[in-house]
């Protein structure tokens, strides 16, 4: 089941498409603005993402610029009450996929979500494997033999950097700006806790582990 990111800082508004993307078969997660659902997908998986530009705090079109500059490629389509060329064009400069304006056909925002996600599906597969264990990057899925994980997306696109070169030192701030973005404002102890979070989910993998290196920062290597 896909599951799709409401930013919307109107309640009605975001518990109608909610609704309606249930009624579709699509698990929805509602956000009242963008930092809270920057939180939101440190948590889960989200498969798309359906913002508003228009919200209290970071508006619509720097969300998505941030997630861009994370390295995030989720398909976004962007909402606003503004229907001018020029918006558009800012929104698509952003790193938009596709754009509607206010008020919202909700059959047709259905029909352009299925568009949306059966273009990112179309997008070639990027897996990596280290010894029996399988990263597979457009789905965020660790496989180990025949069990499956699902990670959040700031903690896979760490496990899937170190997996990506192993053996190779990566520096705390050197992780900073190539998953969180040269521009963020999130403290480097946050890399920290989620290198913890993926020891705990990994310890019993025999294919890798990730190790500290003193006054430098982590890498992944073969497990002895």
């Amino acid at each position: 089941m896909f599951k799709i990111l409401v930013v919307e800082d109107d309640t009605e508004l975001q518990q109608l498409f909610c609704r309606v993307l249930t009624r579709s078969g699509y698990l929805p997660f509602g956000a009242d603005n963008a930092n809270a659902a920057l939180q939101l997908m440190d948590r889960e998986y989200i498969d798309l993402i359906i913002s508003d530009v228009m919200m209290p705090g970071m508006d619509g079109f720097e969300f998505v610029r941030t997630l861009r500059g994370s390295n995030c490629h989720l398909p976004v389509l962007m909402i606003t009450a503004k229907g001018d060329f020029a918006d558009k064009q800012l929104g698509f400069m952003s790193g938009v996929d596709d754009y509607m304006t206010k008020p919202i056909d909700v059959n047709e925002m259905v029909l352009r979500v299925g568009a949306l996600l059966r273009r990112a599906k179309s997008v070639s597969e990027r897996k990596q494997t280290f010894g029996k264990t399988t990263l597979e990057y457009d789905t965020m899925t660790v496989y180990t033999g025949s069990d499956s994980m699902v990670l959040p997306q700031k903690e896979f696109m760490l496990l899937y950097k170190l997996i990506s070169f192993p053996g190779k030192i990566f520096t705390r701030q050197q992780i900073m700006d190539d998953i969180w973005g040269v521009d963020t404002y999130t403290d480097s102890h946050t890399v920290d806790v989620h290198i913890n979070r993926l020891r705990d989910r990994f310890r019993d993998n025999s294919d890798f582990e990730i190790v500290t290196v003193r006054g430098l920062g982590y890498k992944a290597v073969k497990k002895q």
